[in-house]
């Protein structure tokens, strides 16, 4: 068995370094993000990396008003699934976008986050917006 071309781990390096990196199955075209090992559509192992732009649209949301003990702080957020232009969803969390304005075809665009020592995949308000 062959080891993706991007791993979690370089995922989120890529990340905290500001890119949003897809993988693209050199078979069937399925993309897929975060990385996996087998292609969800055809299992195969043919990745290819794709840069993504990061830009997209809410497609669903919740608030977070009871956080994990690591993130009470930071309560109230949002968490969103984001529909990216490329046509492969994520989970993110919102930044810089007041609560009241969350919405389902909210445009975002990808943010990379470090909370704590931790990379995680962010998404603000969008340029269009």
């Amino acid at each position: 068995m062959t080891e993706s071309p991007i791993t979690a781990r370089a995922f989120f390096e890529r990340v905290r370094a500001g890119q949003l990196t897809a993988l693209k199955c050199g078979s069937c075209g399925e993309l897929a993000i975060p990385p996996r090992q087998l292609c969800p559509a055809c299992h195969t192992q043919a990745w290819q990396p794709l840069d993504l732009r990061g830009e997209g649209t809410i497609a669903s949301f919740t608030i977070i008003r009871v956080a994990p003990r690591a993130h009470a702080g930071d309560a109230p957020y949002a968490l969103a699934v984001v529909k990216l232009r490329e046509g492969v969803s994520i989970l993110g969390r919102l930044v810089d976008i007041p609560l009241d304005k969350v919405g389902v075809g909210l445009p975002v665009r990808f943010r990379p986050l470090v909370i704590g020592n931790q990379a995680t995949v962010g998404f603000g308000p969008s340029s269009a917006a």
